[in-house]
């Protein structure tokens, strides 16, 4: 099996971010953004998608905590298209109810190269720690669109934002570990037009 594991790095006026991603990890993550609620949330991305993950973010959080989130999102998304390669012998399409708590939240993903969000909560702002819950959105929006990942979160119900947010990111870490799982059956790209 191909080895699926990348490093990228990418430096702005605004931030400078490093990710080292192992699509064929166990789940270990050492991430250091400055923003410990963010940090928390990236841990458990990567530990419910068996992902190795590394990731340290400097930025200029004395601004506010927009661009680090957002940019953690473009670099992590170059990471996964740059490891998921071709995409040939994966099951592409992944799916999972999370509940955590009061809070349920569906997640269907399809590594499509088309990239869509979509983004249906129930709340729209407050805050985690230093976290702003509208900036998931952003995250989730970067990811998608460097990865080529059509993206749906959906909050179908919730009160406790810590809660919702959780299983937004354990969910979108459960759905992309099913759908980059090898697939015994078929060796090809999983599309009926050949290509992704």
């Amino acid at each position: 099996m191909v080895m699926r594991e990348v490093y990228v790095e990418r430096k702005t006026k605004e931030t400078e971010i490093r990710v080292r991603l192992n699509l064929d990890g166990s789940g270990e993550a050492q991430v250091e953004t400055g923003i410990g609620f963010f940090d928390h949330m990236l841990t458990a991305f990567a530990r419910f998608a068996y992902f190795d993950l590394l990731l340290q973010a400097s930025g200029d959080l004395k601004v506010d905590t927009h661009h680090t989130i957002e940019d953690c999102g473009i670099v992590l998304g170059q990471a996964l298209r740059e490891a998921c390669g071709d995409k040939a012998g994966i099951e592409r399409i992944g799916e999972t109810l999370l509940p955590m708590d009061e809070a349920l939240v569906q997640v269907a993903l399809d590594l499509s190269n088309r990239p869509y969000l979509v983004w249906d909560m129930a709340l729209s702002e407050g805050m985690v720690g230093q976290f702003p819950f509208e900036m998931a959105e952003e995250f989730f929006r970067a990811l998608a669109v460097q990865s080529g990942l059509t993206l749906h979160i959906r909050q179908i119900s919730g009160r406790n934002l810590h809660h919702i947010l959780e299983a937004a990111f354990k969910g979108v870490g459960r759905a992309l570990g099913l759908a980059l799982r090898q697939n015994t059956r078929y060796s090809g790209i999983l599309s009926t037009k050949g290509i992704l």
